[in-house]
């Protein structure tokens, strides 16, 4: 059989731009789990078993052509009304909204009924059909993604409409314009996609920020008790030294050598209450520069909130460093404090039950990366939960959020491109992250 060249090399760039379209939204789905994704992708795929049938370059029976064009169209009605943004219907509260709202939906059935025509491939054109009702009923939003799409294949269908392209396309002899339906569809699709994901991918750091922000907020109240058992100390030992002057005031014994003395044993004290305040709001400092700084400073910010409570439980804390302690690496201190203070505060949890409770902390390096682990004797986790521990909303804990090793992990991983890993050992649990120097 005699094939036209062009013909053949029109059917192979349209073969090529939905293999592209399908292969884009496969690898999409796959990492972001989208139903439109994998909606979108299926279509593609019986899109491109009718066009090969409806080449008739390979011997495909019309069955299977027409199977195909109802898959297709299926496969369309799920992608739009998932890629669908704002209400299926409008609220109408006069008859004013109820006329507007029912001549823009004729518009939309005019419109789609036209690209239909123009076209002849009912599976784009019920996705235009949706979409275009998916605008028009949500005027007053905002649906970047969606407008991109309609947008577009209105403005074309508008402009061949008013040039009757059509007929004179005809005329002429040229390829079949459902192969332009086919890359039109493509690279219309693959803007809105695009714009889509990126605003998926901004709602996602902004609700991974809030959830950090929450997560700081919860420990809040735990963070205020440690400092009242922190700053109770010292307090009582500024009462003390005031008792001490007052009464060697009365007695007449008070010499400036004794004076001196307790004048530096007061400041000493308020230096410590100054530095658990400059902790506490280090730590809750929204900072967002990225700089070299010590881990050592990171790691006893974190101590510092937590000492009281550890104290009160009889929990050693150790921190060794198998490096020289001035090790650095890059990044948002006050993060890596959020880190450690979360995996502390759970150390911590686990150990209240526990005889001769422990948790050790050791800093080493190699020459490419800084690695630090947190151990405790607690018992370890069970093993049917080590998946599990970092997936957002899980807890063992009664009243536990299930947020805080979540965002260790979210941290680790994308605020420090660090990685993060966690085994059971024979007194406990381990966790051992990894940055990069």
């Amino acid at each position: 059989m005699h094939y036209d060249m062009s013909m053949v090399l029109s059917y192979g760039i349209t073969f090529g731009i939905v293999l592209m379209t399908i292969v884009y939204t496969l690898i999409r789905y796959i990492y972001s789990k989208e139903i439109f994704y994998i909606s979108y992708c299926f279509m593609q795929v019986f899109s491109l078993v009718f066009i090969t049938a409806y080449s008739k370059l390979f011997d495909i029976s019309m069955f299977i052509q027409e199977l195909s064009l109802v898959a297709a169209s299926l496969s369309a009605v799920v992608f739009a009304i998932n890629f669908y943004e704002g209400k299926f219907f409008p609220k109408i509260t006069n008859y004013k909204e109820l006329i507007i709202n029912t001549i823009l939906f004729n518009v939309a059935i005019l419109t789609a009924f036209y690209h239909y025509m123009l076209f002849e491939y009912i599976p784009y054109t019920i996705i235009y059909m949706i979409l275009f009702v998916s605008v028009i009923f949500n005027l007053k939003f905002e649906f970047k993604p969606t407008v991109i799409y309609v947008l577009g294949w209105s403005i074309f269908c508008f402009v061949l409409f008013v040039l009757d392209f059509k007929t004179y396309y005809l005329q002429q002899g040229y390829m079949d314009l459902v192969l332009s339906a086919f890359a039109i569809e493509a690279m219309l699709f693959t803007l809105s996609v695009a714009y889509r994901y990126n605003s998926l991918q901004n709602q996602t750091d902004s609700y991974e920020h809030m959830l950090l922000q929450q997560s700081r907020l919860a420990k809040s109240g735990e963070m205020i008790a440690n400092i009242t058992h922190q700053f109770r100390q010292p307090l009582n030992n500024i009462s003390y030294i005031l008792i001490n002057l007052k009464k060697k005031y009365k007695n007449q014994k008070l010499d400036e050598v004794y004076f001196d003395k307790k004048v530096l044993q007061a400041n000493e004290q308020l230096e410590f209450l100054s530095k658990t305040i400059d902790d506490f709001k280090e730590f809750y400092a929204p900072s967002k520069v990225k700089e070299n700084f010590l881990v050592k400073e990171a790691i006893n910010n974190s101590i510092s909130i937590l000492k009281a409570d550890l104290k009160k439980n009889n929990i050693k804390l150790e921190l060794n460093f198998s490096t020289h302690d001035n090790v650095k690496i890059y990044g948002i201190k006050n993060e890596l404090s959020q880190v450690v203070l979360a995996l502390l505060s759970n150390a911590n949890d686990a150990l209240k039950s526990c005889e001769s409770p422990y948790i050790n902390i050791n800093v080493s390096s190699t020459n490419a990366e800084v690695v630090l682990s947190i151990e405790d004797n607690a018992g370890g986790i069970k093993k049917k939960n080590l998946d599990k521990v970092f997936e957002p909303y899980f807890s063992t804990k009664e009243e536990g959020t299930g947020i805080g090793l979540y965002l260790v992990k979210l941290i680790v991983e994308k605020s420090f491109e660090g990685r993060l890993e966690l085994e059971n050992n024979k007194a406990g649990a381990c966790f051992t992250l990894y940055f990069e120097k």
